[in-house]
């Protein structure tokens, strides 16, 4: 009988910023994928005196890295007695995607991420700074990117792997790059950006290369790395959607703090009102507006429907926990 690999993925339990975990199971073809358990103890998850966690698969595609017949399986983790673990973020997404299911709420989002050598970004030279930004959006050329081949790789998985990528480009300031996955629904959109990013950090270990998601990697004048998050209901896409979006975003307004706590740790080292951003103390909205909280396309108010764009979250902000509170703060105010 063959045999294929399963690398069961997980999220663990660090706190601010979680971190993602995996092993692999030697698997019988066409045997189910079972539960599995592993040590919380070392994964921030529990304590040494009961350190066992429980994995439930959730989201199986095809291992682009390994190849064949080998899979890559998201799991959620569960206490032992099959309650959701307090890590567990994709369970309350879940359960708020099913509340508002009628909503059929649609996510695009824009994962930035830096690329690091060692402790500086990739290409930056070894004392002092590149030149200014300016000429690194969207850029060509070997002075002006860095990494590029490891981002044609991981795109190049994404698609193998069956994930919705939209696209990719590079980011202002040098060594940081973008993927787009979407539009996909929830808690999905979660699921595919949690193994995009694993996919990410996998693929570049093969050149020796850190793919890090900190908010601000370098201090000064140089733009943080973010992670759009792009949004519709089904009443927003439709003609005439143009007064929900609006409504969308005074509800958005009303909630501005509970969703800049919740959307990644040290937010505002990146959110200060310069270099494309909002300040995190602060909410507004506008069209075509790249400093506002929240930017109304042009193409939008042009078409009178459409979508948002959340400008605030972190890249280092959990899908999952922005999906829910989109979907909760959108849609409770919409059925209201």
């Amino acid at each position: 009988m063959s045999h294929y690999m399963a690398e069961y993925i997980w999220i663990d339990g660090s706190i601010p910023t979680a971190k993602m975990r995996s092993k692999t199971k030697i698997m019988k073809e066409g045997e189910e994928l079972p539960l599995w358990g592993f040590d919380g103890s070392s994964t921030n998850q529990a304590p040494g005196d009961a350190s066992d966690c429980v994995l439930k698969p959730v989201y199986v595609i095809d291992d682009p890295v390994r190849g064949g017949a080998n899979k890559l399986v998201l799991c959620e983790v569960f206490n032992t007695d099959m309650t959701p673990h307090a890590s567990n973020t994709r369970a309350q997404c879940r359960e708020i995607a099913e509340r508002y299911q009628g909503h059929e709420s649609w996510f695009g989002i824009e994962q930035e991420y830096t690329f690091f050598d060692g402790a500086k970004p990739l290409g930056w030279p070894d004392n002092g700074f590149p030149a200014p930004q300016g000429g690194y959006y969207c850029g060509v050329g070997a002075d002006e990117v860095f990494g590029r081949p490891v981002v044609e790789a991981h795109m190049e998985a994404c698609l193998a792997a069956g994930l919705q990528i939209a696209g990719i480009n590079a980011e202002v300031m040098p060594a940081q790059w973008e993927f787009q996955i979407g539009p996909v629904g929830a808690p999905d959109i979660g699921d595919q950006i949690w193994v995009a990013r694993w996919l990410l950090y996998r693929i570049a270990e093969d050149w020796n290369i850190s793919a890090t998601l900190t908010p601000k990697p370098v201090k000064g004048d140089w733009n943080g790395a973010g992670m759009h998050t792009n949004f519709s209901t089904k009443q927003m896409r439709e003609d005439g959607g143009y007064d929900a979006i609006v409504a969308a975003c005074e509800a958005l307004g009303k909630n501005a703090d509970l969703h800049v706590k919740n959307y990644g740790a040290n937010i505002e080292e990146r959110l200060t009102g310069d270099h494309e951003t909002q300040s995190f103390d602060t909410f507004s909205y506008g069209v075509s507006d790249r400093g506002a909280s929240i930017r109304i396309p042009w193409q939008v108010e042009v078409d009178k429907k459409g979508y948002l764009e959340d400008r605030r979250p972190n890249a280092n902000g959990d899908p999952y926990v922005i999906a829910m509170l989109m979907i909760d703060t959108v849609c409770s105010a919409a059925s209201s």
